[in-house]
């Protein structure tokens, strides 16, 4: 298996004057070559925190990071400025991403000046190489010299996509790049991205809360709650069978068209864990219509439930969950 990252026990904590914040809490995973990894949840849960310390924007608290078998997170500054050229992100916000006082040619052209990708290049060459990247992303030549404000999101996305290209990436964090779109322009930038994937062999780790968007774009999917890890399988088994109770709520939330809509929907009552110092039990605990004793326990491993699905739940066996649900919290 060719593993292009190997996250082992990533841990990231926040310091607040009233203790310290898990936004990412021993995470494990991998992806393999050419491959999509989707992460899931909701909002908080620390998708984006997960993404940033993956490429070392935001230096993780624990852990380690292995891009194709080195440890990120024991380079130094110059070795890690290196590497950024093979692993890039593209931002949730394609317009608070973007310099406003720089076109479109200086934007994309920025990174390729800086890491002095074309050694003595004339600004006919770099301007050459942006026009190339511009039509890789469908982006009209007429726009070089367009400022972001003059643009419509899914141009703007376009253009941070192209950025992120300039570098000759094989590693892309995607941190929500089409929530801020309307649904016709999400299609053209998820289908972008895909045949991006196809010609290039680009590998991505895909950040979103829409799973009817990363059922479609990726490979295997990974649902975070609190910090943690709950479920992780390739995308079609999570769909088909979900095992861990947080993950059945989310699929059953998404909306289906019909005048009465989803009879079978669950709905999650109690209140959230806080992730300030939260306490050694199941962060789902409060809110889960399975609860027993053992979860308060402690937090429950990930593991292996069935070939390729990775559970965190005291209740779920290979049969699935065997508890009854509890008639108090229905």
């Amino acid at each position: 298996m060719d593993k292009v990252l190997d996250v082992r026990n990533l841990k990231k904590y926040f310091k607040s004057s009233q203790g310290a914040v898990h936004a990412v809490d021993g995470v494990d995973f991998s992806i393999e070559r050419g491959k999509t990894l989707g992460v899931v949840g909701e909002s908080g849960c620390g998708k984006s925190t997960l993404g940033r310390c993956i490429l070392r924007l935001l230096e993780p608290t624990d852990g380690e990071v292995f891009y194709e078998g080195r440890d990120i997170c024991k380079l130094d500054r110059h070795e890690m400025n290196e590497l950024r050229k093979e692993m890039q992100i593209v931002f949730q916000d394609p317009y608070s991403s973007l310099n406003p006082r720089k076109t479109v040619l200086e934007i994309i052209s920025e990174p390729i000046k800086l890491n002095k990708l074309i050694p003595g290049a004339s600004q006919a060459d770099i301007e050459t190489r942006v026009l190339e990247l511009m039509e890789t992303v469908g982006l009209a030549e007429r726009l070089i010299n367009t400022y972001p404000h003059e643009l419509d999101g899914g141009r703007r996305q376009r253009i941070g996509i192209a950025r992120a290209l300039s570098l000759n990436p094989k590693f892309i964090v995607c941190d929500e790049p089409v929530s801020a779109l309307d649904v016709s322009i999400q299609a053209q930038i998820l289908n972008l991205l895909k045949k991006l994937q196809r010609e290039i062999g680009l590998t991505y780790v895909f950040i979103t809360h829409d799973l009817a968007v990363v059922n479609y774009f990726s490979n295997d999917i990974m649902v975070m709650y609190l910090g943690k890890v709950v479920e992780m399988c390739p995308s079609r088994e999570l769909f088909k069978n979900p095992l861990h109770p947080y993950t059945k709520a989310l699929l059953s939330a998404i909306l289906i068209p019909k005048v009465d809509g989803n009879p079978n929907r669950i709905r999650l009552r109690g209140e959230v864990t806080s992730p300030i110092d939260p306490p050694d039990e199941c962060r789902f605990s409060k809110r889960c219509n399975y609860f027993c004793e053992a979860c308060k326990a402690g937090n429950p491993p990930l593991l292996e439930i069935e070939p390729k699905h990775f559970v965190a739940c005291h209740c779920v066996t290979p049969n699935g969950i065997t508890l009854r649900e509890n008639d108090a919290l229905n």
